[in-house]
């Protein structure tokens, strides 16, 4: 679990010691207390101009946030598996080349 907007975010740095993901726009001002609300839940979002539906898959990492439709997640689960396998076997054979040792991001 964890966040995702194309809002602000602030308290970055206690949000990493409670290793909650969060994936958002820029740091900004804090909380205004009292003024927050739930709108809805399980409802569609648009963050970061893309529709977002309940069910749908969210992946992040450092370089950015894709969502995937529920309903495409298995096709685009194995094209992405296909990706990674290529590119790791590409990479072991730079490490080979070079004389380095092979880390966990080539095992």
């Amino acid at each position: 679990m964890g966040v995702v907007t194309s809002a602000t975010a602030r308290d970055t740095d206690e949000i990493i010691t409670e290793k909650v993901p969060l994936y958002f726009k820029h740091v900004g001002r804090g909380i205004r207390p009292g003024r927050n609300e739930i709108e809805s839940v399980n409802r569609p979002v648009v963050c970061g101009g893309v529709t977002v539906i309940p069910g749908d898959v969210i992946v992040a990492d450092g370089e950015g946030v894709a969502v995937v439709p529920r309903a495409r997640a298995e096709e685009v689960a194995r094209y992405a598996r296909k990706i990674l396998e290529g590119d790791k076997t590409a990479r072991r054979g730079l490490y080979r080349q070079l004389g380095l040792p092979p880390d966990d991001s080539v095992k």
